[in-house]
């Protein structure tokens, strides 16, 4: 399609990052212990292109956040700072609960869309991970492709790039993701950066798409082990969470709120 081949004009100035844990970056930890996250990353990359070093950056998400709560604490603020770029990764976190609509939860991403795309920059739209091999999730891979196609469509009507998770096979490698199988680890995160980057035009210096070096091999009563392992430290904690209406980012809030110069980036 269009929105996925079509570069975007080079180079940006400004950039905001919209969205939950995945663009906050949970689950890539900085040598500080700030998270750091492919949308850091992707700004160090676009940073290097700005005229004069002439660069700001501003990470909005907040983890735990509903497509409705984005919508509502993060779109307008992107809007108001105008930045030349917007990322918009938005509804991981509705499409998980049980019940949810992909449909209905694709018309409320639409109105976000078309308020994103009035503050006149370029804006990059991103899909929901294929979620085939994890235990659990698996069984999502049909709603989670559904609302895919609708974001592809919504980024067609208006003119927005798609950064394709669900084709990014890379990152289908367990070992792209942390212990909870919820969030990228470093790895995973950079190779999102790296295919963001190449969406926007950007000198990236390595393949996305390249492959991981073999696994050792684990036996198949291990694995399950680890299967069991994982749900009982992260899945059933994270149903209680939500059976109790509680979020992990209840009490968090942005990194960077502001569009301001990078001060000592990490690199891809």
């Amino acid at each position: 399609m269009a929105a996925e081949t079509t570069l975007a004009p080079e180079p940006f100035t400004s950039y905001a990052a919209v969205g939950d844990s995945f663009t906050q970056g949970v689950g890539d930890p900085g040598p500080d212990g700030r998270y750091v996250g492919w949308a850091d990353r992707l700004a160090v990359m676009l940073a290097a292109r700005a005229p004069g070093g002439d660069f700001r950056y501003a990470n909005l998400a907040v983890r735990g956040k509903l497509l409705d709560q984005i919508v509502r604490d993060q779109v307008p603020r992107a809007v108001e700072l105008a930045p030349d770029l917007i990322t918009f990764a938005a509804g991981g976190n509705d499409i998980i609960r049980p019940g949810t609509d992909p449909d209905d939860l694709a018309d409320r991403f639409e109105r976000a869309v078309a308020a994103l795309t009035s503050a006149g920059g370029t804006v990059v739209v991103s899909t929901g991970f294929d979620t085939r091999g994890v235990p659990v999730l698996q069984r999502l891979r049909g709603k989670i492709a559904t609302y895919n196609g609708h974001v592809r469509g919504i980024a067609d009507r208006y003119g927005c790039l798609v950064l394709d998770l669900w084709s990014l096979k890379t990152i289908q490698d367990r070992r792209a993701w942390t212990g909870d199988r919820l969030h990228l680890g470093t790895e995973g995160h950079t190779r999102v950066a790296l295919l963001a980057g190449r969406l926007l035009g950007a000198d990236v210096p390595t393949d996305p798409f390249r492959p991981w070096p073999p696994a050792p091999y684990r036996a198949p009563l291990d694995l399950r082990r680890d299967d069991v392992q994982w749900a009982r430290e992260h899945l059933v904690p994270w149903i209680g969470r939500r059976l109790r209406g509680r979020s992990s980012g209840d009490l968090a809030y942005a990194k960077r709120p502001e569009l301001e110069p990078l001060e000592a980036p990490g690199t891809c």
